[in-house]
């Protein structure tokens, strides 16, 4: 089949990298074919084709006891090579442990692919009550939470104006406060404070604050966040979390600067 772009088996690719990633978000535990053919919006019988197709490749692997999918060997090969480009992961380690550390909130590093965040590192804080919306390897659009609010307010108009074009779903999918009006509102308070407050619009009752890290074009390419309690999250407390949010994630981007000189 030809797609619109002209390009033959672009749907085909297409699909097949959307079941890889979300075959790789669900982590050790595998997905079942029920919830990624659900997931992706295919039928059973064209996700099972696909990923049999993956698994030939080496691309996913099938838990023959519990029939899950998950995620293959060849795509930690291609993981460790990818690795010595793009992977910054050891820089921000010690970072988010101490951001964590020092408000005793869970701290993420996520970075940007494409029009979603995709966590890489949590550290857990020290307060009893946590948020468990974000672990590694979750994934969010863009402008939905703090990690991604905070990459897209600080991306050129043009860019902006353009993923909101691309994804007037936001609204439907992640609630009326995703529309364009009330998005770009939270975008323009984000730009204005320094980092992105994200006031339970998840999940009820759990807030995150996000800071865009950069890379040495000043391209936000990742973020800093925290989750906690709504109650921890007051103004005078959040505020505080802002400042030390934002230290963490200039020392960050200087770092990543730094090594890639």
């Amino acid at each position: 089949m030809e797609s619109k772009t002209g390009v033959p088996g672009t749907q085909a690719v297409a699909r097949a990298a959307s079941l890889l990633r979300l075959v790789t978000a669900a982590g050790a535990d595998g997905v079942t074919l029920q919830d990624i053919a659900a997931a992706a919006d295919l039928s059973r019988s064209t996700a099972h084709r696909l990923l049999s197709a993956l698994r030939v490749e080496g691309l996913v692997d099938r838990d023959e006891g519990s029939t899950r999918w998950m995620p293959g060997p060849e795509l930690f090969l291609m993981g460790s090579v990818a690795a010595a480009r793009y992977d910054v992961t050891a820089l921000a380690r010690d970072i988010v442990r101490s951001l964590a550390v020092k408000t005793e909130e869970s701290a993420f590093f996520s970075v940007r692919r494409a029009d979603e965040t995709v966590c890489l590192l949590r550290e857990e804080g020290s307060f009893p009550i946590r948020s468990f919306v974000l672990s590694e390897g979750v994934r969010f659009p863009l402008g939905v939470a703090s990690a991604g609010l905070a990459i897209l307010a600080f991306l050129p108009d043009h860019d902006v104006d353009a993923y909101l074009e691309r994804h007037q779903e936001l609204a439907t999918t992640w609630g009326r406060t995703h529309a364009p009006r009330p998005l770009r509102t939270r975008l323009a308070e984000t730009k204005e404070r320094g980092y992105a407050v994200n006031p339970g619009l998840i999940v009820e009752g759990s807030w995150g604050l996000g800071a865009a890290v950069f890379d040495r074009s000043g391209r936000p390419e990742w973020a800093l966040s925290l989750t906690g309690v709504a109650f921890r999250f007051g103004p005078d407390r959040q505020a505080e979390l802002g400042r030390i949010l934002l230290a963490h994630a200039h020392q960050l981007s200087a770092r990543i600067a730094n090594a890639r000189r």
